[in-house]
């Protein structure tokens, strides 16, 4: 890669987000971690990312008002966005749907459990890299 991209990855899960960089600074990206989604958003805006790894459900501000909060900003509209859930679409017992995650302008949505390299696939097609 001729100059390293900015992944961040909001997810609540310590675990997971560990993987998903370890997985994505193999492959060269530079990446940083929020735990929630008002975290996340803080880290957007003091340093934007070249693309976003975004869970849906998390404490304090979830990953579809994140989505939608970024996408209506001129300033942060253009930086790809991968939803993650685990949402099964036959769940009923939660506020979140698959249709609502296709509903959102995400760039990109993957179900949970999603491989880190489905994940890394994904953001290499939407930042257009090798």
């Amino acid at each position: 890669m001729s100059t390293q991209k900015r992944i961040l990855v909001v997810d609540d899960e310590p675990d997971f987000a560990a993987i998903v960089q370890g997985n994505l600074e193999k492959e060269g990206f530079e990446v940083d971690i929020a735990y929630n989604g008002v975290e996340g958003m803080e880290k957007v805006q003091a340093n934007p990312p070249d693309a976003i790894v975004l869970d849906v459900m998390m404490p304090e501000k979830d990953g579809y008002a994140v989505c939608k909060e970024l996408k209506e900003d001129d300033k942060y509209c253009s930086i790809p966005i991968i939803l993650l859930t685990a949402v099964a679409s036959h769940v009923t017992s939660t506020r979140y749907t698959h249709a609502d995650g296709m509903a959102t302008e995400a760039d990109d949505y993957i179900a949970k459990p999603a491989s880190a390299e489905e994940i890394t696939q994904s953001i290499k097609r939407l930042l257009n890299v090798e």
